[in-house]
C-alpha cells in the first residue's frame, strides 16, 4: 500500500549554479581510483597487486570480514599504484585505464528464473554488493541478514544535487531488472519515492511500493522516508540503495557486464556552464570541471558531493563511489567586518534576527565555504528541531554521542539515522559543532559494542 509522505519542518538551501539539463560525455580521464574510505568499516585486503592488468569488472580487493565481498575495477587497466598512509592504510587504488575497454564477463541473467540466494551470490561475485546499505549504521549491507523491507528514494531535495528524474529517464529497462532482482532479497516490500509532482520513470515499475515525497529538504533522505513508511526497530534491518546504482545492477543482469557509468550534475555558482556529464566512477574531478571552465580558478572549493555532505578534493582527485554530483563554489578565506553585528541579505538563515531570507524563499544564493563562526560549546537555541523532521530530538542525541552513552543513544532513536540527517543542523548550528562526524562516529561505537 503507498503512502504519501509530506514533510513540514526542513529547510531548501537554494543557490546559483544548478546544472543545465543537457547532457555530455566528459573527457575520458587517464587515471581512475577507487578509495576504500568510501566503504565505511572495510577493511581491504588486496587482491590485484600494483602492475596487475585488470578487465573492467574485475575485484581490486576483498573484505577482510567477508571474503566474498568483493570491490570491482571500474575500468580495465593497469594498477600503476596503491597508495599508502600512516601505518600503511591503503587509501586508493589508482588504475591507468586503456583506450579499450574491456569487460569481465558475468554473464546475462533472466533474474525471473533466479532466486533470492543466486541473486544474491551473483551479486557478490559481480562487485555490485557494495552498491546495497543497511539501516541501522549506515554500512554496507551484511549480505547474511534478511531485510524486512528495501528503499530507493528517487526524490531529490540536496541543493544542486543531480535530478534523479532527468538521470533516470529512458533507463526502464535496467531499472526494472534490477528492482525483479532486489524484490526476491526481502519477504517484505521495495519501497520507492518519488516526487509529488515530478514524472519519474521509477513510478511506472512493477514489484514496488511508490509514495510519492513532498516538501523541504531532507525530505529525499531516505532515512525520513523510511520513519514516515515502515520505521526500524531494535533487531531490525532495511537495505537502501541510490537509484543510479541500480542502473548499473539491472546492466549487469541484462548483459553481464559491470559498467561503471555514471551520469552527475556539475553544479555550483563557481562553475561557468554548469550541465550533466556522462562519467565513470573514480574518474578525474579535472576531467569535468575544468572542461566547463571554472570562474576564479585560484579561490575554490571541489567537492565529490554536494555541499551539506559530500567531501572536499583537490582538483586532481577523483568520483566518489557514491557519489552523482561535483559542486564548485568559492572558498570562504575572508572576514567580514562585524559580520555578527548588522543585518544580513545574502545568506540562508532560519532565524530571523537581523536575517532576511525568509523574506524570499524563492532567491537563489552565491554562498562561499566560511563558516561564519568559530567551533564552540552546545548553544542550546532549538533551531535543530526546526529543520528535522525525524521524531527524534536531534540534540539530546548529538551529546549522547559526544559523550558516548551507549543506552542513550539507542532510546533515542540512533538507530533510525544517518549521519546525512543531520547536515542541515549542522548547516544551522550557532556553535559550530560536526554533527555528521559525531554521529558517524556514534554509529561506530554502536556497531562495534552492540553489533
Amino acid at each position: 500500500m503507498s503512502k504519501d509522505i509530506r514533510i513540514r519542518k526542513g529547510l531548501d538551501i537554494k543557490l546559483v549554479g544548478e546544472a543545465e539539463k543537457v547532457t555530455v560525455n566528459a573527457t575520458r580521464s587517464n587515471v581512475y581510483a577507487i578509495r576504500p574510505d568510501d566503504f565505511h568499516g572495510i577493511i581491504p585486503k588486496v587482491i590485484a597487486k600494483q602492475g596487475t592488468e585488470v578487465k573492467a569488472g574485475e575485484p581490486l580487493f576483498h573484505s577482510k570480514s567477508n571474503e566474498n565481498m568483493l570491490f570491482p575495477s571500474p575500468v580495465s587497466g593497469e594498477i600503476v599504484e596503491i597508495v599508502r598512509g600512516a601505518k600503511r592504510k591503503i587509501l586508493a587504488f589508482k588504475i591507468l585505464a586503456d583506450k579499450e575497454q574491456q569487460y569481465a564477463d558475468f554473464g546475462a541473467k533472466d533474474v525471473n528464473a533466479m532466486n533470492g540466494d543466486a541473486i544474491k551470490a551473483h551479486l557478490l561475485a559481480s562487485g555490485c554488493w557494495p552498491f546495497i546499505k543497511q539501516r541501522p549504521y549506515d554500512v554496507i549491507a551484511n549480505p547474511d541478514n534478511t531485510p524486512k523491507a528495501i528503499f530507493v528514494s528517487g526524490y531529490t531535495t540536496a541543493p544542486l544535487e543531480a535530478d534523479s528524474d532527468y538521470v533516470l529517464t529512458g533507463k526502464e529497462n535496467e531499472l526494472q531488472t534490477a528492482i525483479t532482482a532486489l524484490s526476491k532479497l526481502t519477504e517484505g516490500n521495495v519501497h520507492v519515492s518519488v516526487g509529488k509532482n515530478g514524472n519519474s520513470p521509477l513510478a511506472g515499475l512493477n514489484n514496488i511500493s511508490v509514495h510519492k515525497v513532498s516538501g523541504p529538504h531532507p525530505a529525499g533522505n531516505v532515512s525520513v522516508q523510511i520513519a514516515k513508511i515502515d520505521p526500524i526497530n531494535k533487531g531490525e534491518v532495511v537495505w537502501v540503495i541510490n537509484p543510479q546504482d541500480l542502473l548499473i545492477i539491472g546492466e549487469l543482469l541484462l548483459t553481464g557486464k559491470f559498467n561503471a557509468e555514471r551520469t552527475i550534475a556539475l553544479a555550483g555558482s563557481s562553475v561557468k556552464t554548469p550541465k550533466y556529464y556522462r562519467t565513470k566512477i573514480g574518474a578525474e574531478v579535472a576531467s569535468v570541471v575544468y572542461d566547463s571552465g571554472v570562474i576564479d580558478e585560484g579561490n575554490i572549493r571541489v567537492i565529490s558531493g554536494n555541499v551539506l555532505t559530500g567531501e572536499n578534493v583537490k582538483p586532481d582527485g577523483h568520483l566518489g563511489y557514491y557519489n552523482s554530483s561535483i559542486t564548485v563554489i568559492p572558498e570562504g578565506d575572508d572576514y567580514e567586518f562585524f559580520g555578527w553585528n548588522k543585518p544580513v541579505f545574502n545568506k540562508i538563515s532560519p532565524s530571523r534576527a537581523l536575517t532576511f531570507s525568509w523574506l524570499f524563499p524563492n532567491k537563489k544564493y552565491d554562498l562561499n565555504t566560511n563558516t561564519n563562526g568559530e567551533h564552540r560549546a552546545f548553544v542550546v537555541t532549538g533551531n535543530y528541531e526546526s529543520v528535522f523532521p525525524l521524531d527524534i530530538y536531534p540534540l539530546q542525541l548529538l551529546k549522547a554521542c559526544a559523550v558516548n552513552d551507549l543506552d542513550a543513544m539507542e532510546q533515542l532513536g540512533m538507530y533510525e539515522v544517518a549521519p546525512e540527517d543531520f547536515a542541515l543542523t549542522e548547516f544551522i548550528c550557532v556553535s559550530k559543532q560536526p554533527h555528521q562526524q559525531m554521529i558517524r562516529e556514534g554509529l561506530d561505537l554502536m556497531l562495534k559494542e552492540i553489533g
